[in-house]
């Protein structure tokens, strides 16, 4: 489809001869007299770029722009303009114009910036595009939760997206901390630019090493080739080291002379290079007590702990399960569509709410999908659960209070085991759990901390 510009001029001659001659280069080109006219048409979408005069009766060049920008912001805007009025040309520019043009001026050299300004408008449309579809798949409105205490995660989240200061997210495995890093990252400023994970225990030391900060040709033995290393690949974006509980002392080291340099130094270079990007770190352990065995060092969880999310495990999110067994039974079904399952029979469904889940939604999101692969009708029963699943204890009251049998557990323990109970029970929302409890919500954080020394 050819292009559709709108020439507005006062001097009719003048934007008949344009549309003309634009015509002649593959432009739809329509042109206008009266600048009121014009404004009326630019409120619609059947114009594609303009050209206006600067100097007009009624409404003028700026005003155009303005009207322009006000109903599509990326509509190429190019000015016209007398030699002496460069200066407010120049002020056009900086309020959104595309380019201006000193009359005289060739038609060729404003259907070349013509063809540049509308490029550029569609190469934004398409990056607006994107962004959109990024946010869509991996924002926050993909993250899955009907719960309080995930809400207000999310929340945190999303006020922190575009500091360009370092996240750790805490949680069991299987939590979803990946996925919150990479809605964190889809919403922020930084979503044009690489989102790029890493497990920091899945590599040994050295490799781990080359991997973060890259290596040059003869680094090491097997080094044939340089490579540039994650944190400049992720320049400009958010770099994910998952595990990183499980990074060397050595390595913790380099990444905190990253951290206070914003500097990378590839194995066997000499010389540095600056990279831009966010780091979220993520672990299952608990770093203070690795600070404490010496393990972690402490300047680097000062430097990683500005703002700390902790996703709470699925057993004390039960209030999840439900939505989250609907959305993981259809990706499930989209990723297998031969499969006849369509739901659970109700004591299948009542297996999957009073699983304990300790491999939390990623080992809820196997159960779903070994139920589709093996199930041979819409209704899958009980028996398509996996064994873990089939031969669990549900959850319930006994897991808070000490049995009959075994040591007696301090005071302490139970405490804290009845009031992480009853925060599961009240859908982990910390506000009715300190009201149930007939608490205040400090005395609920130390409870649910284990460090109270109030008696329950």
């Amino acid at each position: 489809m050819k292009p559709r510009v709108l020439i507005v001029d006062d001097h009719i001659d003048m934007a008949d001869t344009l549309a003309d001659n634009l015509g002649e280069r593959g432009f739809v080109a329509t042109a206008c007299a009266s600048s009121t006219q014009a404004a009326k048409q630019l409120e619609g979408d059947s114009v594609d770029a303009v050209v206006t005069d600067l100097r007009m009766p009624e409404v003028d060049g700026m005003g155009l722009l303005a009207i322009s920008r006000r109903f599509a912001p990326e509509r190429p805007v190019i000015v016209m303009t007398a030699y002496g009025a460069i200066e407010s040309a120049v002020d056009a520019i900086r309020r959104g114009a595309s380019h201006y043009l000193t009359k005289p001026f060739a038609v060729d050299e404003l259907a070349l910036f013509l063809g540049r300004a509308l490029e550029d408008a569609r190469v934004r449309r398409e990056a607006r595009t994107l962004r959109a579809a990024l946010r869509d798949e991996h924002g926050f409105g993909a993250l899955i939760s009907a719960t309080a205490a995930m809400r207000e995660v999310f929340d945190l989240a999303a006020r922190v997206a575009d500091a360009p200061t370092p996240l750790l997210l805490v949680g069991e495995t299987g939590t979803g901390k990946t996925a919150l890093a990479r809605a964190i990252h889809a919403s922020s400023v930084r979503a044009r630019a690489p989102f790029v994970a890493v497990n920091c225990a899945a590599l040994p030391e050295a490799l781990l090493e080359s991997e973060l900060f890259g290596h040059v040709k003869g680094a090491f033995t097997g080094a044939t080739t340089a490579r540039i290393g994650l944190f400049a690949e992720a320049d400009g974006g958010t770099l994910l080291l998952d595990e990183v509980g499980e990074m060397s002392p050595a390595l913790q080291a380099k990444l905190l002379q990253v951290l206070e340099g914003g500097a990378v130094r590839a194995v066997g270079s000499s010389k540095e290079r600056n990279v831009n990007v966010r780091v979220v770190a993520a672990t299952h352990r608990d770093l203070r007590e690795g600070v404490r065995a010496e393990t972690f060092r402490e300047d680097l969880l000062y430097r990683l702990d500005v703002v700390t999310l902790e996703i709470p495990p699925l057993r004390r999110r039960r209030g999840d399960i439900p939505v989250l067994i609907e959305h993981l039974l259809a990706k499930a079904k989209a990723g297998h569509p031969r499969s006849v399952v369509e739901r659970f029979a109700p004591e299948a469904l009542a297996r999957l709410m009073d699983h304990p889940w300790p491999g939390n939604v990623r080992e809820l999101a196997h159960a779903i999908e070994r139920a589709v692969l093996l199930g041979r009708e819409a209704e899958a029963p009980l028996s398509d659960l996996p064994p873990a699943v089939l031969n669990s204890r549900p959850v319930g009251m006994g897991d808070a209070l000490p049995s009959g049998e075994g040591a007696v557990l301090p005071i302490r323990d139970v405490q804290r085991r009845y009031a992480l109970w009853a925060f599961e029970r009240c859908g982990s929302h910390k506000g009715r759990t300190a009201e149930a409890l007939g608490v205040d919500p400090k005395t609920l954080a130390k409870w649910l901390n284990g460090d109270s020394d109030e008696n329950p």
